[in-house]
């Protein structure tokens, strides 16, 4: 780009793509923001050409590049002494565990016991150090040439040392083998020979396990990031809807209450003509069904009926009387309540077959 051009869009979008979303993520500009900023865009092309891809200049990639490389070349040395250190700490710790258990040879006793001296010596001698640069006195007064003395013999130490990568290959062998089986339980029942090949195609088959694991886990990420991008999604359109709903609540409900209140009163009108309807035909079928003289003979018994329940309720006042004046009396007070009860049962049976011939009249 030439230093008066601006930036089209074109070029925005792959300032955006290629520096602040690898180079530059701290950034996390817009192509907006890069049409904008013509200059700035520029400043940002510039400075990409000076870095990589994790942010760092060139220079100091290539020195932690250098610094990592020399890092895993220290780590796989110590790995390979912290390795063998602790296999032949584990031979020794098998070979107390056998003595227990079954008669080793001479060989055997002598073999661990020169190896387990040997250690001792010298991690003993590792411990006090160089005598110069010891400003304190040596622990117990010992010193480097006491515990030389406790070296086993040069014979005995050429035997040992001659015999021990066998016993180191055979310890890591069994280790191998037991790696296998735990990562394949199918390969515990097969022969030695089967289980070195697949030993030898162990790493290969963890590390391709390894970069599946990895790949899944940046999926996950993906994925999590996808769903993290849909549950914003729904929540946007969570609060359209609640804007959807109250334009309704507040613009359309107002003439659709208007529109109710019109039906509601509709409704009801017409249920009232329906109501004088029905009575119309009831009372279209009562005429229909009983002449003027039979309605003239209904209203005699009628109030023949009503004078005998207004004679019935005045007895049944003068019983009340006649009860409430002989209420405190014994005997006779239970007749007055039997006759009582009768008038009552009386004046009951007139009012329903009253009841009834009303019924009938209607």
């Amino acid at each position: 780009m030439a230093s008066g051009d601006f930036c089209s869009p074109g070029e925005g979008m792959e300032i955006l793509q290629q520096v602040c979303s690898k180079q530059l993520p701290p950034c996390n500009l817009s192509e907006e923001d890069l049409l904008q900023n013509p200059y700035f865009s520029k400043l940002l092309l510039g400075l990409s050409q000076h870095m990589d891809e994790s942010g760092l200049s060139l220079t100091l990639a290539k020195e932690q590049a250098q610094a990592w490389k020399e890092v895993r070349l220290h780590k796989t040395t110590w790995l390979r002494s912290e390795i063998l250190q602790r296999v032949i700490q584990e031979l020794l710790v098998d070979y107390y565990v056998k003595t227990q258990d079954t008669n080793l040879t001479s060989e055997d006793k002598k073999f661990h016991e020169t190896l387990e001296q040997r250690l001792l010596v010298t991690e003993l001698t590792r411990l006090l150090g160089p005598s110069q640069e010891r400003e304190m006195p040596p622990l117990l007064g010992l010193e480097k040439a006491d515990l030389l003395e406790l070296m086993p013999s040069s014979e005995d130490f050429v035997w040992m040392r001659a015999r021990l990568p066998l016993d180191v290959e055979e310890q890591l062998k069994k280790k191998c083998f037991t790696l296998l089986c735990y990562h394949d339980p199918n390969s515990d029942s097969d022969s030695e020979t089967l289980k070195a090949a697949k030993v030898w195609k162990l790493a290969e088959v963890l590390v391709g396990e390894k970069k599946q694991c990895q790949d899944a886990k940046s999926q996950q990420k993906e994925q999590t990031v996808l769903l993290e991008k849909s549950a914003t999604y729904s929540q946007v359109l969570l609060r359209c809807l609640a804007l959807l709903q109250r334009l309704l609540q507040e613009h359309r409900l107002k003439t659709q209450s208007e529109l109710d209140c019109i039906n509601a009163q509709y409704l009801e009108i017409k249920c009232s003509a329906i109501i004088l309807k029905l009575r119309m035909e009831e009372l279209k079928i009562l005429s229909d069904t009983y002449t003027a003289e039979k309605v003239e003979v209904h209203r005699l018994i009628r109030d023949r009926l009503e004078e005998a329940i207004r004679l019935q309720e005045q007895d049944m006042e003068k019983s009340r009387q006649v009860l409430s004046t002989y209420e405190v009396l014994g005997e006779e007070f239970d007749r007055l309540v039997k006759e009582y009860t009768q008038l009552k049962q009386a004046a009951e049976n007139k009012l329903w077959a009253l009841r009834e011939f009303n019924k009938a009249c209607r």
